[in-house]
């Protein structure tokens, strides 16, 4: 209980909390829409908006939200106009954005920056004018998935279908992308650009086996998220380990440990069924 005596601490848990939510909404319609990669390229093409804030001495977060929205609704036009070479063309904004981002702070006078804190999370100095941004992104974020619900449901699982239904696909599919830059932004601060991915995939990867819809899926991932969260955050103040790097190995390691479970359900199951094909034959 000592953390909560620090003002720090209890503003990165509640950056942690907040980003949670965010990652369980989000994190759910990235896996079940199969767009990782596309996530992973609005992650590492935010950086420009890193270097972009550094040059022209802008808000680091209104920099970085105002870069990733513009990055990812261009990768969304591309996903859409030229799916068959969707990967190399964000492959080329995701390293254009990181080499942007590179070159700007090199060249910012008084070269000052700790890139570290970008690339593996910072949320031990989240401060309070941010964690207010992130709550307003949470509350938008979290009022357009309810409106459009209905419709997201019907993209994730069958666009074909959603298209008879009259959904306007291409249109939800930018307000989704959109929502994931943002959500992205949101994530940095928690556990950086490299392992943003991470913490976006792994809690709804592990719900979806367990949940009945995608409200579930939401609701698990979040929760999950959450979990992860705090216990890396302890682990990080027990220790004193990068908080980042922690939250995400909490959250690798129940993976694998999942991953190895259902491995070993497989194998048992499959032996005990050859038992029964051998016992059935010989009778």
């Amino acid at each position: 209980m000592e953390i909560f005596e620090f003002e720090f601490m209890r503003n990165a848990i509640s950056a942690g909390l907040l980003a949670s939510v965010i990652c369980g909404i989000m994190g759910t319609l990235v896996v079940v829409n199969r767009i990782v990669f596309l996530s992973g390229g609005i992650a590492h093409a935010a950086y420009g908006g890193i270097g972009l804030a550094f040059y022209f001495k802008w808000p680091v977060m209104i920099s970085t939200l105002g870069f990733s929205l513009v990055a990812s609704l261009l990768m969304a036009g591309v996903t859409l106009k030229a799916k068959h070479r969707a990967d190399t063309i964000i492959g080329v904004i995701w390293a254009l954005g990181m080499a942007l981002g590179i070159i700007l702070i090199d060249l910012t006078p008084g070269y000052n920056v700790d890139l570290m804190s970008y690339l593996f999370g910072s949320i031990l100095t989240v401060p309070k004018s941010d964690l207010l941004i992130m709550l307003v992104i949470g509350i938008l974020i979290t009022i357009l998935v309810s409106i459009f619900y209905k419709d997201l449901l019907a993209v994730s699982y069958d666009e074909e279908f959603a298209q008879i239904r009259g959904v306007r696909v291409k249109q939800l599919y930018f307000i989704l992308i959109g929502m994931l830059g943002l959500t992205i932004v949101m994530v940095i601060q928690v556990v950086g650009l490299i392992m943003v991915i991470a913490l976006l995939t792994i809690p709804p990867f592990i719900v979806e086996k367990y949940a009945k819809s995608l409200a579930q899926m939401m609701i698990g991932s979040s929760f999950l998220g959450a979990v992860f969260t705090l216990s890396g955050l302890w682990l990080s103040y027990m220790f004193d380990l990068t908080s980042g790097a922690s939250i995400i190995l909490v959250a690798g390691c129940v993976f694998l440990i999942i991953l190895s479970v259902d491995q070993i359900r497989a194998y048992s199951l499959n032996k005990r069924r050859l038992v029964i094909v051998d016992n059935n034959k010989q009778k």
